[in-house]
């Protein structure tokens, strides 16, 4: 079915039925189905020259989550998701970042996946329109499950600073081609990882920024001590993430503890009534 056919709704929540399946295994085969059409040859050259027509890009996204002080928090747009359903499916993306921003956000992540996260590339299109009308504009990363190099030069196109690596999903010569692919169109890659496994197949890519997903992607079960064990064991020249699950200034703590230079916080932060103040509180953990 081609995309612009999909209808834009998510999938419903993860129960425990469907769940017991891996869920990252249904939704890549999916991804590869819905890019199939768009599929076409992308070289460095175009992914440069897109990178070179953007006006306002804003900060780099691995600089703005390496700055002293505190604690820096990567805020998520996303209207649903497979494990909690619909979360606030008529969320206006750019309000929400603006947001965001009033609470300190150091970047933000907006999901562009529609079949399961009820995104669309015209949600981050829309983010990064708004902030290139502030005085300092907070660089954006792409969150979705890229496949193929096509999905970088949308990114790119729109002025994106960083894409979405997932280790797990892929194979290393698909992370080469995409983490090539963002050096050429001078994009970052957030490589998500979830395991001791996977960090090791990262590190041989040289990745600068790493992601301890909390949440197993084959059952999207949540726990934090993912992130305690395997940020210790990371590079200390690399900037450590941890994603999900993290909904309280204690989470925040345990995550600093652990020697996370940054959090990605998605549903809290569109749970909460004032996302500003629950962003403020985190980032000073």
């Amino acid at each position: 079915m081609p995309p612009s056919r999909v209808k834009t709704i998510a999938s419903p929540a993860c129960t425990a039925l469907s769940c017991s399946v891996d869920k990252l295994a249904e939704i890549m085969a999916w991804k590869r189905l819905e890019v199939a059409d768009r599929v076409r040859p992308v070289s460095n050259q175009e992914l440069a020259q897109a990178a070179s027509q953007i006006e306002h890009r804003g900060p780099s996204f691995k600089a703005n989550l390496t700055q002293p002080g505190h604690l820096s928090v990567i805020a998520e747009v996303k209207r649903s998701s497979p494990s909690a359903g619909s979360i606030r499916a008529d969320i206006d993306a750019a309000a929400q970042a603006r947001a965001y921003a009033d609470g300190g956000a150091d970047a933000l992540s907006v999901l562009t996946d529609t079949r399961y996260f009820g995104g669309t590339l015209a949600d981050l299109q829309a983010v990064i329109t708004d902030q290139a009308k502030r005085a300092i504009p907070i660089p954006c990363i792409r969150k979705d499950f890229m496949v193929h190099r096509i999905q970088v030069l949308e990114a790119a196109q729109v002025g994106a600073r960083c894409i979405l690596i997932i280790v797990r999903a892929l194979s290393d010569s698909e992370i080469r081609d995409l983490h090539d692919a963002a050096k050429a169109a001078n994009l970052d890659a957030l490589f998500e990882v979830h395991d001791e496994d996977e960090l090791a197949r990262a590190l041989t890519h040289r990745p600068d920024i790493i992601g301890v997903n909390n949440r197993n992607l084959s059952t999207f079960k949540i726990d934090l001590a993912f992130a305690e064990r395997v940020i210790p064991q990371m590079p200390k020249d690399v900037v450590k993430v941890a994603e999900s699950g993290i909904q309280t200034v204690a989470d925040a703590t345990r995550m600093r503890l652990a020697g996370a230079n940054a959090l990605l916080v998605g549903e809290s932060l569109m749970r909460a009534e004032n996302p500003a103040t629950l962003l403020r509180a985190l980032r000073s953990a």
